[in-house]
């Protein structure tokens, strides 16, 4: 077996993706999540990333879709931008992003091989959108992921189990329950 040196990433966990109707009753459940993972890794001395998306005002980082409406969002400073409450931040890393991607023109990838990180551990929202990309990313830079099935999660749960399966069944990605990964730090830790 591979060994592994794991980084969490703890993707878009922002107030304005819980506006949305079938996360906003999630946000709880997946705030508690989030803090039980980060807490565990940062005891198994695993690198932890906060992800956020944020855009300039100016347009200039604004997705194809923001610009045909003319309207953008997710800017600095917005309470919409800022993490849910009762996230845990201390002793974690924040990455700011412009598109679904955590790798796509941020620094991701040069702070994973600094550490030497050779697999994710994915947990946030939304996974159709920026947990599959993030995932599919780090895939193509011979990175492997794993997503926490039930640290993750999407507005619809029929998209949530589809990119799971799909991801697992292109060979990008694995999944694990919280229980699971966190029981792997624990004995990775212990040896």
């Amino acid at each position: 077996m591979t060994d592994h040196r794991d980084a969490l990433l703890l993707v878009d966990l922002q107030n304005a993706f819980f506006d949305e109707e079938g996360l906003a009753e999630q946000e709880a459940e997946l705030t508690a999540a989030a803090n039980r993972l980060s807490e565990a890794a940062i005891e198994a001395d695993i690198p932890v990333f906060v992800v956020t998306t944020v855009h300039s005002r100016d347009t200039s980082t604004w997705t194809l879709n923001m610009l045909e409406a003319g309207e953008g969002f997710l800017f600095s400073g917005e309470e919409g931008t800022e993490v849910i409450d009762g996230l845990n931040t201390d002793k974690t890393t924040r990455i700011e992003k412009t598109r679904d991607s955590a790798f796509f023109a941020t620094d991701l990838h040069l702070r994973l091989v600094n550490l030497s990180v050779n697999r994710i551990v994915l947990a946030g929202v939304s996974t159709h959108g920026c947990i599959s990309q993030t995932a599919r990313d780090a895939y193509a830079h011979n990175m492997r992921s794993v997503l926490i099935s039930d640290a993750t999660a999407d507005a619809r749960q029929d998209y949530h189990e589809a990119q799971l399966q799909r991801l697992e069944e292109d060979g990008q990605a694995s999944t694990a329950t919280m229980d699971e990964m966190i029981a792997t730090w624990q004995n990775t830790a212990d040896n």
